[in-house]
């Protein structure tokens, strides 16, 4: 099979992206609505964008019922967030953070996710986050306003909490943090079945 998508676009191109790029890591946002309601959402289209500065990227894809998600409709308004990073045991917390909420009900509370305030931001953090990288917004990039079309939010990270307990010899141990990532469906992986390939010398 090949899609040729300069010729027709394919009502199915999400889920070849999606089946095909994976695992992809997992940002569970944290913000503020500017009513004071806290927000928390999953977000999978999520990497770094730069080490220095250190800025993350992660993208929207649009919902077909409104302009925005609560998360971006947040930043937008408040400039403020925290990327939690989840670990195997926020599984389930983090799906339930999934459901389609009023944007005046806070997720925390309905998935009786523990909150703890953060250092540097308003919005606060995942208290059993293992990582969590507090964030201000440096830019949105619409690539396209149309439903399942994308917009990239560009953050900056202003101060990173780790949990102690992950570190060794000074970095974070991938074995303690047990991130988890998200594949095509709802099918996710973890990231302790793993392996080692040193990087080759010329």
């Amino acid at each position: 099979m090949f899609l040729d998508l300069m010729q027709n676009s394919s009502r199915s191109v999400y889920s070849y992206l999606v089946g095909g790029i994976s695992p992809r890591p997992i940002a569970w946002i944290s913000t503020l609505s500017s009513e004071g309601v806290t927000n928390i959402a999953p977000y999978s289209f999520f990497t770094v964008a730069s080490c220095q500065p250190a800025v993350l990227s992660v993208t929207q894809v649009n919902p077909s019922d409104k302009a925005n998600k609560d998360t971006l409709t947040n930043l937008l308004a408040t400039k403020e967030c925290v990327v939690n990073i989840v670990s195997h045991a926020l599984v389930e917390q983090m799906n339930q953070s999934c459901a389609n909420y009023p944007n005046n009900v806070s997720e925390f509370d309905e998935a009786s996710i523990e909150r703890v305030p953060s250092q540097l931001v308003n919005p606060p953090s995942v208290a059993a986050s293992k990582v969590r990288y507090e964030c201000k917004l440096r830019e949105v990039i619409t690539i396209s306003d149309e439903p399942s079309g994308g917009k990239m939010m560009l953050l900056d990270v202003v101060g990173i909490f780790i949990d102690d307990a992950t570190l060794v010899n000074g970095y974070i141990d991938p074995t303690r943090l047990d991130a988890v990532g998200k594949m095509g469906g709802d099918y996710f992986s973890t990231t302790n079945d793993k392996f080692v390939l040193k990087r080759p010398q010329l």
